[in-house]
């Protein structure tokens, strides 16, 4: 459950479920669809802000938004761009829509049906229960079903486009590999003298980003913040920081992570110029920098006067082998009872009682294993909450650094993951090789999330721009009789 590899098949049914649940994302329901009456669909026409090749989106489901958001305490921008901002989105996703049923991707009822149950079963309920939950929300059964179904379409549709656009070369892969192990030589990530103070410069910024949607309410927003944060504290520490960065995507695969290059500061986004403008090459930025699309966590990589390359600065310095090899690392043996986040289980009530199964490990009145196996919420109940052999940025961050600061033998007290809460016992360590063939698995996944944030936003570029899209009316709410 914990292994980073095993959490994006664990997470999708789950963001689905947040994605089109708790988001309250409501489509208008267009008259113009009826049919009846001229009448209907001249109103429908008044109410259209924009045309998007053969549909349109309608004022009524930009104030349908604006109504969600408000409902959830979102945070809104001022009232002159919040109309023009949502209605851009309603336009991506309109376009997505369309291209994806031109191309065929749809979802059947029975999959639909069964991915319902799926999302059900992980909430502890029967499909009946999960159904009365839905409606409780204010959002007929029949439009949440409508609302998924449309997200796995165009999520369907998004892993196709980009994917397919994302090329890996081998040659790729080794000068990775050779750069990551510069630094591990060099001790840092600085690969270039600094810039003549205040001349013309170019920084390398490094990002970990962890996006936001527009409309996530406070609770997501302060988690979001909160993840970010933690990530920023490791940052600072002694660890790399694009391999922090791919640790993080495998943990929440919406995270990103990529390194810009050199660019000068105009070619800096300005918040990112302000955050690191005093930051030195090899250094993380002292805060998270927060963006209309969600949290930064920014690292310069290098800093360099304009028009010199590295490989310049870096002659006079002694060659470091760059041949692959193999890496020592070390490995640890644990085991943990887990109790998973859920309805009627406060925090303090998880803390409580994983400190009482602490309290009876120290004291020997109970064995670690048999409480494993009696009260953890977790596939290794089974086995006494055994979770055998681990290898550095196998597990989640909070878990791993928890683990870490253990002697053998040693139980910590309780440590929140967003799996739940977790007690945490190390069994044993070794020490062993991370091969070379592992760190190519690495190498390439990293390389693949660097490159996919910039294909994403290539592609959705790509898509407004082949689009036939009008604007009308974005300002004005909707008519009173489209209500």
């Amino acid at each position: 459950m914990l292994c980073r590899n095993h959490l994006k098949q664990n997470l999708t049914t789950v963001l689905l479920l947040g994605a089109v649940l708790f988001s309250g994302i409501a489509h208008s329901q267009d008259s113009a669809k009826t049919g009846n009456t001229t009448e209907k669909k001249i109103r429908n026409i008044d109410g259209v802000a924009a045309v998007v090749n053969t549909g349109y989106v309608t004022r009524k489901e930009i104030d349908d938004r604006i109504v969600m958001l408000q409902k959830q305490g979102t945070k809104l921008p001022d009232s002159t761009n919040l109309r023009s901002l949502i209605l851009d989105r309603l336009i991506i996703e309109k376009i997505q829509l369309q291209n994806a049923e031109q191309e065929g991707i749809i979802v059947t009822n029975k999959e639909l049906d069964r991915i319902i149950g799926d999302i059900a079963s992980k909430n502890k309920a029967s499909y009946a229960e999960f159904k009365s939950k839905v409606i409780a929300t204010g959002l007929s059964f029949e439009r949440y079903k409508q609302n998924l179904r449309e997200d796995i379409i165009v999520s369907r549709y998004r892993e196709r486009s980009v994917d397919t656009q994302i090329k890996i070369s081998d040659a790729e892969i080794d000068n990775f590999i050779a750069d990551r192990m510069r630094a591990m030589a060099g001790g840092g990530d600085q690969r270039s003298a600094p810039p003549v103070k205040g001349g013309p410069e170019e920084i390398d910024v490094a990002q970990i980003f962890i996006p936001v949607d527009a409309g996530a309410g406070a609770s997501a927003q302060a988690e979001a913040k909160k993840q970010a944060e933690a990530l920023l504290r490791d940052a600072k520490g002694d660890v790399d920081f694009l391999q922090l960065g791919a640790a993080a995507a495998k943990e929440n695969p919406k995270i990103k992570f990529q390194a810009l290059g050199y660019r000068s500061p105009d070619r800096l986004p300005q918040l990112f110029y302000e955050a690191v403008r005093n930051t030195g090459g090899g250094q993380v930025a002292g805060s998270v920098v927060k963006s209309p699309a969600g949290y930064h966590v920014l690292k310069v990589l290098d800093r360099r006067a304009i028009g010199v390359a590295p490989a310049q600065q870096a002659s006079t310095q002694e060659p470091v082998s760059t041949t692959p090899q193999n890496i020592p690392i070390t490995q640890t043996m644990s085991r943990h009872i887990l109790l998973k986040n859920r309805p009627g289980l406060t925090d303090q009530d998880a803390e409580r009682r994983l400190q009482g199964y602490r309290d009876q490990v120290r004291a020997k009145t109970a064995d670690f294993g048999e409480l494993a196996k009696k009260y953890s919420e977790d596939g290794s109940a089974p086995n006494g909450g055994d979770l055998g052999w681990m290898s550095p940025g196998d597990l989640v961050p909070e878990f791993e650094q928890a683990m870490n600061r253990l002697q053998i033998g040693e139980v910590s007290n309780p440590v929140r993951s967003e799996f739940g809460w977790h007690l945490i016992q190390v069994l044993e360590r070794r020490e062993a090789q991370l091969t070379v063939e592992k760190q190519r698995e690495f190498a390439r996944a990293a390389i693949r999330e660097r490159k996919f944030e910039q294909a994403y936003q290539d592609w959705v570029r790509e898509l407004r721009d082949t689009a036939t899209v009008k604007i009308l009316n974005t300002d004005d709410a909707a008519d009173a009789a489209l209500r």
